[in-house]
């Protein structure tokens, strides 16, 4: 029940998005991450980087530098928490590290110059979320496809940073965002090699 409303949820969202609803983004962008923490049910690295997620919706609702900044802090956290929950759900996949090693400095050489003030902290950004990208792959495909989107969804919040807009972007990233969450959640809840309860025991 809760996934079916995480999805009604998401596609309100969009179309929200498209329509630029403020209002209603206002009301369904901040709910996304909560449902999934609802499905999750347990305290442990993935709901704490679902927890983060939400932390950085709402500070992205704003407008302005500091909150852009603010949004890519929590999302910092929320890719770390990721990164751990894979690393430690699975064997990490060299092939898979490299790869996404490439295309996080390929992207970055490319925006560089167009960055500005925010060089720095999108390469720092960049790099945990490329690296959680590829420890998803140990996971499942599922999982994988998750943090594949996810990566998607912010390279085109970046581009846009740099001044480079895709068309219907906002549309594209709520898109591939939710998907992001949604794959993330249930291909990780859904093995079960190596529980992760290290969080748990130490909460």
């Amino acid at each position: 029940m809760k996934l079916k409303i995480f999805i009604a949820v998401a596609i309100l969202e969009v179309i929200a998005v498209a329509a630029d609803w403020t209002a209603l983004q206002w009301v369904t962008k901040p709910l996304l991450a909560p449902l999934l923490i609802g499905y999750v049910a347990e305290r442990n690295r993935l709901s704490a980087g679902l927890a983060f997620a939400f932390l950085g919706d709402v500070a992205l609702l704003l407008d302005g530098t500091p909150a852009f900044l603010a949004g890519m802090a929590c999302f910092l956290g929320a890719q770390l928490c990721f990164l751990t929950a894979f690393l430690r759900r699975a064997r990490p996949r060299v092939a898979a590290f490299a790869a996404y090693a490439v295309l996080w400095a390929a992207v970055n050489a490319l925006l560089w110059s167009r960055l500005g003030t925010l060089r720095v902290p999108i390469l720092i950004y960049s790099l945990a979320l490329a690296a959680m990208a590829a420890a998803a792959v140990g996971v499942s495909r599922r999982t994988a496809l998750g943090g594949a989107l996810f990566l998607i969804s912010d390279l085109m919040i970046g581009a846009g940073a740099a001044g480079l807009h895709v068309p219907a972007s906002g549309v594209l990233i709520m898109t591939t965002y939710a998907a992001a969450l949604y794959l993330i959640t249930t291909g990780f809840q859904t093995t079960t090699r190596k529980p992760d309860l290290a969080y748990a025991q130490s909460a």
